[in-house]
């Protein structure tokens, strides 16, 4: 399941797009003082990235108010807020590791990330996640309710699509979190 959208370049253009498309609205919604936003990306150093298309992904998309200098980062679909790793390999591997503790070894040499980035992930779906004020609105959303010990993968199978269209709608769904006050 993992593999699918990692090794396609259409569903990495397809997050660069979409993250373009949230980057101009908040662009053109302007600052909450009224003042203009100017592009100030910040620089990432990606993990899980395919090398063709790492320069796309080597920046996070934010702007700077022209009056009051406050900073304003978009919402994404690539990055899980200030994570190395990309959202989608977030997901999917945390996926692949939900309630299964005794695999974590295997899973961590198969996808070159330590064991305690691993643990550490499920910490965060199964506690800070589900936590935020956004999980707590939106979890009333499932019916039957989604099982947190199995995040994000019974989150994932409510999007009951192809894997790529399942996750696709996944990110975007989570795309709240990733503003500062969204986590």
């Amino acid at each position: 399941m993992c593999h699918i959208p990692q090794q396609d370049p259409k569903f990495f253009r397809l997050l660069i797009c979409i993250d373009q498309e949230l980057a101009e609205s908040t662009r053109l919604a302007g600052c909450r003082c009224g003042g203009v936003l100017h592009r100030a990306n910040y620089p990432r150093k990606p993990r899980g990235c395919p090398v063709e298309l790492r320069a796309e992904f080597e920046s996070r998309f934010s702007f700077c108010c022209a009056s009051c200098r406050c900073r304003t980062t978009s919402r994404s679909v690539r990055f899980l807020g200030r994570r190395v790793y990309l959202s989608l390999v977030m997901v999917l591997v945390s996926a692949r590791h939900a309630g299964q503790n005794s695999s974590a070894n295997a899973l961590s040499k198969a996808v070159s990330i330590s064991v305690r980035t691993l643990q550490r992930w499920r910490t965060w779906w199964q506690q800070a996640f589900v936590s935020t004020s956004f999980w707590q609105v939106q979890c009333a959303r499932f019916m039957p309710s989604v099982l947190t010990s199995l995040l994000p993968a019974s989150l994932l199978e409510r999007f009951n699509d192809s894997t790529t269209e399942a996750l696709h709608r996944l990110l975007v769904f989570l795309c709240p979190i990733t503003q500062r006050e969204g986590v």
